[in-house]
């Protein structure tokens, strides 16, 4: 682990946890929807059940990445950078399918992957890359 000095980097990352931690709560909410849709009898697909759970689950552990990216992990770096890329694109994919879920279920998942783009954006800026120069 290497030290950060960089202020525009410190900032980009207290941004980037902001932003994390925002689509965490925006999952606890998708789950919570599922659930009052489903005490309300309109019952969610296993697949609703599961995906909103599992991004639950996830969002901690994005959380601890970019909390140890911050204090100069180039590994926790490197992966942030590519699952802040590939996991919207995923989901939203996926969400995509004809039939797969509700679209109100289809747009809670996009807005909470949202947060997670601006984060892909952040950490690829100038000022987390030069905390991290590419080593040979």
């Amino acid at each position: 682990m290497t030290t950060i000095d960089n202020t525009h980097a410190h900032k980009a990352f207290d941004l980037a946890r902001k932003c994390v931690t925002l689509s965490g709560v925006i999952c606890a909410v998708t789950l919570a929807t599922v659930v009052v849709m489903s005490i309300a009898d309109h019952p969610g697909t296993p697949f609703m059940w599961a995906r909103a759970a599992i991004l639950l689950a996830i969002a901690p552990m994005l959380h601890r990445m970019i909390a140890r990216a911050s204090q100069g992990s180039r590994r926790s770096f490197e992966r942030m950078r590519v699952i802040t890329v590939t996991m919207p694109i995923a989901i939203i994919g996926v969400d995509l399918i004809p039939g797969i879920c509700p679209m109100w279920y289809a747009v809670l998942q996009a807005v909470s992957v949202l947060p997670l783009v601006a984060v892909a954006f952040i950490l690829n800026g100038s000022g987390p890359r030069a905390a991290f120069p590419k080593t040979r």
